[in-house]
């Protein structure tokens, strides 16, 4: 599989670490033991189009939102987590 970073150009996977499903929010500090225990263990895992981070190890070492089919792994959309206002 191939990662189109808009910093880098086209690279292989190997130079990614993938963080999982962009969507989570992590709980505020100091939050209740429930909803940290939801956040870590109850996640969604669907069979299609997801929105993932990634994170470029082997070359910018730049955060991405990577949106693919986890059934096809083709990739729709790269674009810079920096750019989306990301945080987990």
């Amino acid at each position: 599989m191939r990662i189109d970073c808009p910093h880098c150009g086209a690279r292989d996977q190997g130079e990614f670490t993938v963080l999982g499903d962009a969507a989570p929010k992590r709980p505020e500090t100091g939050g209740s033991a429930k909803a940290f225990y939801e956040y870590v263990y109850l996640r969604d895992n669907p069979a299609g189009e997801l929105t993932e981070l990634w994170y470029h190890a082997g070359g910018c070492r730049a955060w991405l939102r990577v949106t693919r089919d986890v059934r096809t792994h083709a990739i729709s959309a790269v674009t810079s987590a920096a750019d989306c206002g990301a945080s987990r």
